[in-house]
């Protein structure tokens, strides 16, 4: 199938197919060199595993017989680093508040507790904790990566391979397929939607944002964090103003400081943001002479912008939204208003789905490369809503 690419006139064909190569290419450059976890591997250990290699997720691998008798290694699966840290201290809660050293590090806390320690990572897919592995090829169009975006609320990265069934070669991330569609600043089929301002948009956390309140403890904080999965907002009790938040990317400090998980049913969230704020400006020091940086490290704190979260007015446009999480590297801005108390939350996801059907306008062609990705799947748009082919 011949697929065109984003902002790109006219229909397919060998031009269009080279224009969504070089689309893709750029997106190869966010790809996370990924090491695999074992279906037999415990949790403490695929935690570990990704701790010292500093990525946020690992493809989960299956030995698998081939016709010649042969095993061979099959990625069959994804696996996230937030998401195991965040079941493992949800299981270790519920064992109650003696458990565990108190002068135990993270790991080894895990590791004394069996119901923790022999947890295998087969078992999770039970639990429906892996995150659902839908690969795409490396030269389908963005669209089809940001179609799974926006319609699977679990998946953060798009693992590519080069063939179905054949072993990912990389992924690509929420902020890469955003930096694509800014790529695209100035045509009318992007402009037209990301000029307007937020307000007009029905993102779904816009009128509820999780919160907590700055005297409230870290592990108050960790528990909406498992429940939601979204950035938790920290607001101030006297003055409900946005100090600061606590997201997935932040759980790394609970290895890097023991005493932080040892502590955080006495440590409160604004003193968890103020150590946080100290260590992402350190950080910044430190990458500023560094270069690049994977876009996947768990050290996402090495941002442009230290301190505060990412945050917009309503009065704001959905660009300037997108050009600050794709240069603070954030999932998700907090929308505050003008005495800065949180009014909702707009995350990458909510900005993707904006370009995806059914909410993307059909009369906006986009170059044509939105009803390839949706032939793929038997369906088409017709006035904004998303029709499937009899």
């Amino acid at each position: 199938m011949e697929t065109g690419a984003a902002g790109q006139a006219g229909g397919g064909g060998p031009a269009a197919a080279a224009a969504a190569g070089e689309y893709w290419s750029e997106a190869l450059k966010s790809f996370l060199d990924h090491i695999p976890v074992s279906l037999d591997g415990s949790v403490p250990d695929a935690i570990d595993s990704m701790y010292r290699s500093d990525v946020a997720g690992a493809v989960i691998v299956d030995d698998v017989r081939t016709s010649f008798g042969k095993f061979v290694d099959r990625d069959i699966g994804f696996v996230e680093f937030p998401s195991l840290v965040l079941w493992a201290i949800e299981e270790f809660d519920k064992l109650g508040s003696g458990a565990g050293d108190k002068n135990s590090d993270f790991l080894t806390s895990l590791k004394q507790h069996p119901q923790i320690a022999e947890t295998k990572i087969a078992w999770l897919a039970k639990s429906f904790l892996w995150e659902p592995f839908f690969p795409v090829r490396s030269h389908d169009t963005l669209f089809h990566a940001m179609l799974l975006f926006s319609k699977h609320r679990r998946i953060n990265v798009v693992p590519v391979v080069e063939l179905m069934n054949s072993s990912v070669i990389g992924f690509v991330t929420q902020n890469a397929v955003m930096e694509l569609l800014l790529s695209s600043s100035g045509l009318e089929w992007l402009d037209k939607i990301a000029d307007k301002q937020l307000s007009e948009f029905r993102f779904a956390n816009t009128t509820k944002p999780v919160s907590v309140y700055s005297d409230q403890t870290l592990s108050d904080a960790l528990h909406i964090l498992s429940k939601e999965k979204i950035g938790v907002a920290v607001v101030d009790r006297k003055t409900s103003c946005l100090i600061g938040s606590i997201q997935c990317s932040d759980l790394y400090q609970l290895l890097d400081d023991s005493s932080l998980f040892r502590n955080r049913k006495t440590l409160s969230a604004e003193e968890f943001v103020k150590l946080k704020s100290k260590d992402e400006n350190i950080s910044t020091e430190n990458s500023s002479a560094s270069g690049g940086q994977n876009v996947l490290s768990l050290r996402t704190g090495q941002r442009i912008t230290a301190g505060l979260p990412v945050t917009n007015r309503k009065s704001d446009t959905l660009k300037q939204a997108m050009e600050k999480l794709t240069a603070s590297r954030s999932s998700c801005s907090f929308i505050v208003d003008e005495h800065g108390r949180v009014e909702g939350v707009v995350t990458a996801r909510d900005i993707i789905s904006v370009f995806s059907p059914p909410c993307m306008d059909s009369r906006i062609d986009g170059g044509t490369f939105f009803s390839a990705a949706l032939a793929q799947t038997g369906c088409r748009v017709e006035h904004g809503q998303m029709i499937q082919n009899s």
